[in-house]
């Protein structure tokens, strides 16, 4: 297509000539378009969001993405919550009954709950609008993946614990030290008045005594175990033996008339560790038999039934009696 020119009367030539605009003339016009159009395009803007509130469509996007991360958000908070309370949920069920059936130390709080350490962990959000909320939500993921790590190692340990059942059944104290139909119990757990010195005393174990008033009657082991200490007390305790069973669990048997065994002797539940005499700070002829359970005295007669005696009683001590002999012979072939 042809281009348009534009012709202009020369009164001087008398004709009409082309009519030519100069390159700086243009762009002094084009510059004034320019200016012109910036305030105009802000009173469009101005009209546009102010007057009318309309949104232009980048704003529109990015409400959206904006409302969308909002809704995302809100949802895995709901996951985190209900992530933390089925975790909530183990650690109250773990304190509460899995460690206890075994003997185990609960967890505290203050460990289960302890922050994670390191400076400038979450720096990297310092750039990022909104910063804080993601922080907050990255630490609470952090806490909640350590808070199941210390649960899984708790898990751990109870299964270690739980495969020993049957070590643990056999060590727990929970026969009578003495054959009850031949006893009575003289002194119970708890405070009473000290048969010696006269006053009141808290009584840290059970006493057993002849219903025939006469010394030489076994005492048995109560649990599994290993004997820690045997001594002789003139003031206290006489001849005493003292045995740890393992979990948490010890028991010392007192006033003996003399100790079978000797430190550092395994025993088993039910075997003869000594006779019953009145050694040391004693009255009469009886044991003083204690349970100590994470090194404080419990009541013995929690720990075992007070109808298993007479018979059943003496067939169960034969029965070690005789499984000990029979694993000593088995010792002597193996040398």
């Amino acid at each position: 297509m042809f281009k348009k020119r534009r012709y202009l009367f020369n009164p001087e030539t008398l004709a009409f000539e082309i009519h030519k605009i100069s390159p700086a003339k243009r762009f002094s016009r084009g510059f004034m378009l320019f200016l012109l159009s910036i305030p105009l395009s802000l009173g469009y803007y101005w009209l546009y969001a102010e007057v009318f509130h309309l949104r232009n469509p980048k704003i529109i996007l990015l409400e959206q993405r904006s409302a969308e991360l909002h809704s995302r958000m809100a949802i895995l908070n709901k996951r985190y919550e209900r992530y933390n309370q089925a975790l909530i949920d183990l650690q109250i069920r773990d304190n509460n009954i899995y460690r206890p059936i075994f003997g185990m130390e609960e967890i505290p709080s203050s460990i289960r709950n302890e922050g994670i350490a390191g400076v400038g962990r979450y720096s990297k959000y310092e750039a990022f609008m909104n910063s804080s909320i993601m922080v907050d939500m990255e630490r609470r993921v952090d806490m909640l993946y350590k808070k199941a790590y210390i649960q899984s190692r708790s898990y751990d340990e109870v299964s270690k614990i739980a495969q020993r059942i049957d070590k643990l059944s056999s060590c727990v104290p929970n026969i009578p030290p003495v054959d009850l139909e031949l006893m009575r119990i003289s002194s119970s757990f708890g405070y009473r008045v000290d048969p010696v010195r006269g006053g009141g005393e808290f009584h840290s174990g059970q006493d057993f005594a002849p219903k025939n008033k006469k010394s030489g009657a076994s005492v048995h082991a109560t649990g599994d175990g290993k004997v820690i200490d045997v001594k002789y007390n003139f003031w206290g305790y006489g001849n005493e033996v003292l045995i740890d069973h393992g979990f948490g669990y010890q028991t010392r048997y007192a006033h003996l008339l003399r100790p079978s065994v000797r430190k550092g002797d395994l025993v088993l539940k039910g075997e003869e560790i000594g006779l019953m005499g009145s050694s040391g700070k004693s009255t009469g002829v009886h044991l003083h038999y204690e349970v100590i359970y994470k090194q404080q005295r419990v009541n013995p007669y929690n720990y075992y039934d007070s109808n298993f005696s007479g018979e059943r009683y003496q067939e169960f001590v034969k029965g070690v009696r005789k499984s000990a002999k029979e694993e000593e012979k088995e010792e002597r072939r193996e040398r």
